[in-house]
């Protein structure tokens, strides 16, 4: 039985020559995938997530991988930008496909705006004018309603069921009310326009002087490439997604229950703190806390091992990791 399951057919060719070669390196040097955990700092099943194509490795994964394996880190760190730019086109096309549907969708909806209906209907116009044919003169240029040629050499087409007392082209009544029903619509645009224009403008005076006294806990631009999250923001979110775990976390705390190991990891730069217990048995429990904030769960599966989400911690010993185990003994981490 093959170690790996094939990478998805939609995965771009730069992404799956990436996560090939990091496959390769695993397989040459000989360690599971338990052990390739344990040694970077990374979760295993966020290692079976990168090693599957279902998500891109941040890149401190790849430098502790690089260091593992015995693997020059600048040559994989240039592969893994390569594979990083694909991924984002890839997101970019998703999200243009996206804004298509809904481009569509807003033409379908503004399409069952039409002309009035009058006379034989919007079709009975156009069905006229087929088959009877306009006097020939001239046209304004962007205009398509034709223009009533002087003189008494004029035709006059017979009376349908558009037309006033005065005459008129066919479908002139529709198309007067269409003409109206637009202006109309684009003269309401205007007015709302025009209103938020002058409320930005005029009265929003006094509710705008307090925005520049409002400042960001961070800012995204100093976070370092990876990492997407910080304090609050981090709560609830998993640290190996966000880019908080392998070379920007550290284990601030630690306890042995039973067979089973549970620590506290802390990320300074992401300022979250989650709970990871390894060596345990399925059904095991961890839990995480900061003070009397309570946070997630992980129940360990046949993976012998599991972590919390993140939880906004005020420093690396505001933490605590409790698990309790399907044995019945429970126990707490003591800070290091």
């Amino acid at each position: 039985m093959p170690r790996w399951k094939a990478l998805p057919e939609e995965l771009d060719p730069q992404v799956r020559e990436f996560a090939s070669q990091l496959r390769r390196l695993v397989d040459r040097s000989g360690l599971s995938l338990a052990a390739v955990a344990d040694r970077t700092g990374y979760s295993k099943t966020s290692w079976e997530r990168y090693l599957g194509g279902r998500l891109l490795a941040p890149k401190g994964a790849i430098v502790a991988l690089a260091e593992v394996t015995g693997t020059n880190p600048i040559h994989l760190t240039t592969m893994w930008e390569l594979a990083e730019r694909a991924w984002s086109r890839a997101e970019m096309r998703h999200d243009l496909t996206m804004e298509q549907i809904r481009i569509s969708q807003a033409r379908a909806a503004l399409g069952e705006f039409g002309p009035a209906p009058g006379g034989g209907g919007p079709q009975a116009p156009v069905t006229q004018r087929a088959a009877e044919p306009l006097p020939t003169v001239p046209r304004p240029s962007g205009l398509g309603v034709p223009m009533a040629e002087p003189g008494a050499g004029r035709r006059v087409p017979p009376q349908g069921p558009d037309r006033g007392p005065g005459g008129g082209g066919p479908g002139t009544g529709g198309r007067r009310r269409l003409m109206m029903f637009v202006a109309g619509v684009v003269g309401a645009l205007l007015v709302i326009a025009a209103a938020v224009l002058l409320t930005d403008l005029g009265g929003g005076d006094d509710k705008a002087a307090p925005k520049p006294s409002v400042t960001p806990t961070t800012s995204a631009p100093s976070l370092p490439a990876g990492v997407k999250c910080v304090r609050d923001s981090c709560t609830g979110q998993d640290p190996e997604v966000m880019g908080c775990g392998g070379a920007f976390a550290k284990t601030v705390a630690s306890a042995k229950i039973g067979a089973a190991l549970v620590q506290v990891r802390y990320s300074q730069t992401c300022q979250a703190a989650w709970a990871r217990i390894q060596q345990a048995a399925p059904g095991d429990k961890v839990t995480i806390s900061a003070g009397t904030t309570p946070g997630g769960s992980g129940t360990v599966d046949a993976d012998k091992e599991a972590y919390t989400k993140m939880l906004a911690a005020d420093g690396p010993g505001a933490a605590k990791a409790c698990a309790t185990l399907v044995s019945g003994k429970k126990g707490c981490t003591v800070r290091q």
